[in-house]
């Protein structure tokens, strides 16, 4: 089975956290095929900040202009890339970060050159290389970058990427690990089961906005696309990433239609 995790980059920022998530992907790649997408908004606005850059959002997608663009590069493709290939490296699994500039492995472009500067929609993922690295013992670890064939860089938000390079590589299973227990519904409570049609009324109200809303959509994108099921979930739980696997009941698991007795 094909497994594609998501981590969010709050999950990274701390070292015993980074270390305790690559010993549980460690674990999972012994038992599935995997590969890893990561992001790290808030480690690049530190980065910015430390720099005198403020940091700008437009419809909770980050401003990029060349010096975003750089420290994009430095830090999610390279400070934060490299410490979780090295800790998994440490947890007994040999790993390879990327990005999607690396053999062009994910194609994006502008979404919006003249709003967000270089911020880029993937347009596809060549799983070709997933596979080759997989089939060789390694584990791809993906920052969320993306280029295209004029040399642009473009700025990906890590939920598209990780929905494009599932796609790609042909995916089973996609979850999506972030610091809040799911998808929270109307009451405040977390939604256990979604459909796209709950999830645009989640929206459409302002229930689910901001990074949640674009968690959302990307995982829409996905079951429309094919995939099967999508799960968003705390990656501060305990053990997330086996329990997941196991089918135990935790976060929100996304498919295309209700089952028996279940809504939507």
């Amino acid at each position: 089975m094909k497994v594609l995790i998501k981590l969010g980059g709050t999950l990274l920022d701390d070292a015993f956290k980074r270390r305790d998530m690559a010993r549980q992907l460690s674990t999972v790649a012994k038992q599935f095929e995997l590969v890893v997408v990561h992001g790290g908004g808030k480690q690049v606005t530190r980065f910015l900040e430390e720099r005198g850059v403020q940091s700008r959002f437009s419809g909770g997608l980050r401003v990029s202009d060349e010096t975003v663009i750089d420290a994009v590069s430095k830090v999610i493709a390279g400070s934060v890339n490299k410490q979780l290939v090295s800790a998994m490296t440490a947890a007994g699994q040999l790993a390879v970060g990327l990005s999607g500039v690396d053999g062009l492995l994910t194609s994006a472009e502008p979404l919006d050159l003249e709003r967000l500067g270089f911020v880029g929609k993937p347009t596809g993922t060549d799983g070709k290389l997933f596979q080759l690295l997989g089939d060789s013992g390694y584990v791809p670890v993906v920052a969320c970058i993306a280029g295209d064939r004029n040399g642009n860089i473009y700025n990906v938000n890590a939920d598209q990427m990780a929905v494009s390079c599932a796609l790609g590589w042909s995916a089973d299973k996609l979850l999506f690990l972030t610091d809040v227990p799911g998808v929270k519904g109307q009451d405040g409570a977390v939604v256990a089961h979604l459909t796209p049609p709950g999830v645009l009324e989640l929206v459409a109200s302002g229930v689910a906005h901001g990074g949640m809303q674009a968690k959302l959509e990307a995982a829409v994108w996905s079951l429309e696309s094919g995939l099967s099921e999508v799960v968003i979930a705390s990656g501060q739980e305990p053990e997330i990433c086996g329990r997941l696997l196991r089918g135990e009941s935790l976060g929100t698991r996304l498919t295309v239609s209700a089952g028996k007795g279940e809504a939507a």
